[in-house]
């Protein structure tokens, strides 16, 4: 069997609809391996939420969204088969990994995985936009390559791609932390809920901090209101993920950053569109590649390599006595103005 009779070894992640296993299944001549999401008996979804899935990837087709390749409905089991991911979620390497990710491979993840949510609101090749009701980074997922793909549409609903501001009347469903304050409120489910939540997925990838995160102080609970009363408190430079601080252009995380805050404004209809958002994202993806080059040896100046080669030391960890006013621009990291 694909899984060896589900074989707990297999497990490579769960959720509300169940376990998922990598499996192995006979593809014409050729075997390959796959991620097989299993319905748990106890599960709070069920077979609603199975055949929304299966028709909803059974009628999208895009390269930053997860692949389906089968379901099975048998008796009591109903299992649905899709593409494996070698590099599993965005969650897994920001907060159980903490994988060593550039700020240019998460800014390159960002955009395919706006594109894909692009994609699903307008329709494109379908009669239908489609909301997803559940970004958050657990739901995307990484290929080998690291392209980024949206993954687990058993929440998702449809709604008419002519009237943008159109929202659908529907239980309350979702994940704390990446939930629209504003459908929480009032139950109207719109594309801008969606825009809500990857602003949220913005700022974790900003900031490897976890939407919701109850072992912090109360004040940092919410990923979006520490964020966001930080940054409006002017310590922008304070909640950056301290690996990627001294690489990321000043620019880059000042637009960045606004991006985010458009996301998650109070008013839906003030939150900009997720082709805006991908058009914004892939001019910073610019941006930051410009910035980077010059930071390496062979694109710096030649005041920047005999700086280089000045026999002091610049990093704090090395010397007691170095403090920020006495190192030189080029080398000490970046000022970023706070202001946003």
């Amino acid at each position: 069997m694909a899984t060896k009779n589900f074989d707990e070894s297999l497990i490579i992640g769960s959720g509300g609809f169940g376990k998922v296993y990598k499996g192995n299944i006979i593809h014409g001549s050729s075997i390959v391996v796959v991620a097989i999401k299993r319905l748990d008996s106890v599960s709070n979804q069920g077979a609603s939420e199975f055949w929304i899935e299966v028709e909803m990837l059974s009628m999208l087709r895009h390269c930053n969204l997860v692949s389906f390749i089968g379901y099975c409905n048998y008796e009591k089991e109903m299992i649905l088969v899709y593409e494996y991911m070698h590099n599993g979620t965005l969650d897994d390497h920001l907060h159980k990994f903490n994988t060593p990710l550039s700020w240019l491979q998460r800014l390159n993840i960002c955009v395919g995985a706006g594109r894909g949510l692009h994609y699903l609101h307008t329709g494109t090749g379908i009669h239908y936009g489609v909301i997803h009701r559940d970004v958050k980074s657990s739901n995307i997922l990484l290929h080998e390559s690291w392209t980024s793909k949206i993954s687990d549409f058993g929440l998702s609903k449809v709604c008419p791609t002519n009237q943008p501001s159109t929202h659908v009347n529907t239980r309350i469903k979702g994940t704390f932390g990446y939930l629209d304050p504003n459908y929480y409120a009032t139950g109207r489910l719109t594309r801008k809920s969606d825009v809500y939540a990857f602003g949220v997925v913005l700022l974790e990838v900003l900031c490897r901090k976890r939407a919701v995160d109850g072992s912090l102080d109360e004040e940092q609970w919410s990923l979006a209101t520490w964020a966001q009363d930080s940054i409006k408190e002017g310590n922008l430079k304070h909640i950056i993920d301290p690996y990627i601080k001294g690489e990321i252009s000043p620019n880059c995380l000042k637009e960045f950053v606004r991006v985010a805050k458009r996301c998650l404004h109070n008013n839906p209809k003030r939150r900009p569109t997720m082709a805006e958002i991908v058009v914004s994202l892939e001019s910073l993806q610019v941006l930051q590649e410009k910035f980077s080059n010059l930071m390496q040896p062979e694109g710096r100046t030649l005041f920047g390599r005999l700086v280089d080669m000045i026999p002091f030391p610049f990093n704090e960890e090395n010397s007691g006595q170095n403090s920020e006013k006495d190192k030189p621009r080029c080398c000490s990291g970046l000022d970023y103005d706070d202001e946003v």
